[in-house]
């Protein structure tokens, strides 16, 4: 299989003045972007369509529902997150490159990259979906930023204490919560209805509700930081050292390696998370396991990502992922886009179906969707070298315009 595309440029064009000389982008790079862009359409539309007190008594809601969510916790929450930030810092990387070939200096370029994703993450944040993780990616970027000329060596070194403190402190607290057994955890059933009213309510209710859960979601940032810089500094280490290289992907012994290390860790610790979070396990272990799922994340991110790679090699998953890779190459495109259909199916100012509707009929809303989305980019980057969001985040990224937008 051929391990690069005959596209350059995208995430990793140098701009203007080296655009030409940008190397081709990593097909398996892109197709990974891509597979993830599905996994977080689903965690993030669990939160769009309404928490499940909202849609407790619905008609339309069965057993299948308890079974959709509890697969949506042991498949996918925490862990496409993490291989986004994965590939957050192995694309940090590609930048140094593509500014080392332009000529150009890195820090101001990569410095007005991270402030228009944090201008975007905010008005993603307000005007769609509180969940937002531009903000959290601009903010931590600065630590990549602050480590560019650290050897790898001493880069993962920190991810790996990143993440053990953060894993650390998650897992104390979550146990005692389990040992304290603090009763109501969750939302009241008066706050679960004014947000279901906020939701259901005009462009203003929706922007309101969204601005108050802006707190919230900000004091969240120290839970989620420590494992997406750990994930950040780990890409930055596989970039510098070619783990998605050539002569890396070719190591098939390695990857199965990894590959079937992380599901020995990850799969115990997210069946418990899902029986915490779900059922059948009471409210008390609810903080213990989603510390245990966040902190078992890493290791299904990783059986995943090396799991796709090794299909990667075969016929059919080389077809898969020539499927995949430009939606990848589109996805902040795509993940804006995720963000903006749901809010028209969910909020009130669209179809207002927030708390209206199951979990299996949502998650399946949510792959047809995704497939609709692997078609479109499939049309866009046989014409595009940048989806439109991406062309306006070159733009500020180089100051200047793009040379050239068309694949031919």
């Amino acid at each position: 299989m051929t391990q690069q595309s005959k596209t350059a440029t995208g995430d990793v064009g140098a701009g203007a003045a080296g655009e030409a000389a940008a190397r081709p982008r990593v097909l398996e790079v892109d197709a990974l972007r891509g597979f993830a862009l599905a996994g977080i359409l689903v965690v993030n539309l669990m939160t769009t369509a309404g928490p499940p007190g909202a849609r407790e008594g619905l008609a339309g809601v069965h057993a299948g529902d308890g079974a959709v969510e509890w697969l949506v916790v042991l498949l996918a929450q925490s862990k496409f997150y993490l291989l986004f930030s994965f590939l957050f810092g192995y694309s940090f990387t590609l930048q140094m490159d593509s500014a080392a070939r332009a000529g150009a200096r890195f820090v101001p370029r990569m410095s007005r990259r991270l402030a228009a994703l944090l201008v975007l993450g905010f008005a993603h944040a307000v005007l769609l979906y509180t969940g937002d993780i531009l903000m959290i990616y601009a903010l931590f970027g600065l630590v990549l930023l602050a480590v560019r000329n650290a050897g790898p060596a001493a880069v993962r070194r920190a991810a790996l204490w990143v993440f053990g403190v953060a894993a650390g402190l998650l897992l104390l607290v979550g146990l005692g919560a389990s040992l304290l057994d603090p009763g109501e955890l969750g939302e009241s059933a008066t706050v679960k209805a004014e947000l279901t009213a906020a939701y259901r309510g005009g462009f203003a209710e929706v922007v309101g509700a969204n601005i108050r859960a802006l707190p919230d979601m900000l004091a969240a940032v120290p839970l989620m930081g420590g494992f997406v810089v750990a994930a950040f500094l780990m890409g930055f280490v596989a970039g510098r050292e070619q783990w998605l290289g050539p002569a890396a992907l070719a190591d098939r012994g390695r990857l199965r390696r990894v590959c079937l290390t992380g599901l020995a860790i990850g799969v115990p610790g997210a069946v418990f998370s899902a029986a915490a979070l779900v059922g059948p396990l009471p409210e008390r272990w609810v903080l213990l396991g989603l510390a245990v799922g966040m902190v078992a994340a890493p290791a299904l991110s990783a059986a995943y990502a090396t799991g796709l790679l090794l299909w990667f090699t075969t016929p059919r998953g080389a077809a898969t992922a020539r499927v995949l890779a430009p939606a990848g190459r589109m996805a902040l495109t795509n993940y804006l886009t995720q963000s903006l259909v749901m809010a028209l199916v969910f909020s009130g100012y669209g179809l207002g179906l927030y708390g209206r509707t199951g979990a299996a009929a949502a998650v399946g809303g949510a792959l047809l969707l995704y497939a609709g989305q692997l078609a479109l980019s499939g049309w866009l980057m046989r014409r595009y070298r940048l989806g439109p969001v991406e062309w306006l985040l070159r733009t500020v990224t180089l100051w200047a315009r793009p040379a050239s937008v068309n694949v031919r």
